[in-house]
């Protein structure tokens, strides 16, 4: 449960049109807010990238310790000058009306071919909250990774991703590696390595 706000942290919106609209929308908002010092600011514009909220899932293997992980391009990463293929968590964006433990075992099917089992919640993370509205619910899914691997995803949606398991020590090599840039996956798998031992004993 989130901690109750400092009630001296008040905000609210003066005004708020709609700057673009199409797969996604940018609205442009416009905000007065506390101050730290006391009293309030002055109106100030923001730009918020608005897609919805997601879920995501970081499938892993208790007996034999294992992950599932997915690579796949991503044009973000291209624009911002990294190398395009990354590797992630299986995830998606909640519809109207799904939950998003429904979510995640609806996209771990499309994107790795995977029935989830048990589900631990991780976090609801804000992936960037200075621009970006979207939070992302973020879970440990048990799986049976003896027959995962491969090539997935939905061909109506563009979706080309490899699927692919890694032991739990390598994906954390990876880790300290610094070959995951991806937030979500950084979190579950550190979350992970933290709650590895209790997790084990617990679906053991």
């Amino acid at each position: 449960m989130a901690s109750r706000p400092p009630p001296d942290e008040k905000a609210e919106v003066v005004d708020h049109v709609v700057a673009f609209q199409g797969h996604f929308k940018v609205g442009r908002y416009f905000f007065r807010h506390s101050l730290h010092q006391g009293g309030q600011s002055p109106v100030i514009s923001r730009e918020v990238f608005e897609r919805g909220h997601a879920a995501g899932v970081l499938p892993y293997d208790p007996i034999r310790d294992e992950v599932v992980l997915i690579r796949q391009f991503r044009a973000g990463l291209y624009v911002a000058g990294r190398h395009p293929w990354g590797w992630e968590t299986v995830a998606g964006i909640i519809d109207e009306g799904e939950t998003p433990d429904e979510v995640v075992r609806r996209e771990a099917i499309e994107e790795a071919g995977l029935e989830i089992g048990d589900l631990i919640p991780i976090h609801n993370l804000m992936l960037s909250p200075g621009a970006v509205s979207e939070s992302c619910a973020l879970f440990l899914g048990r799986v049976d990774a003896t027959t995962a691997g491969g090539v997935f995803g939905l061909e109506s949606e563009g979706e080309n991703i490899l699927v692919k398991v890694v032991p739990f020590a390598e994906a954390r090599a990876m880790l300290d590696r610094g070959e995951i840039e991806n937030a979500a996956a950084v979190v579950a798998l550190q979350w992970l390595a933290l709650h590895r031992d209790e997790v084990r004993s617990r679906w053991g």
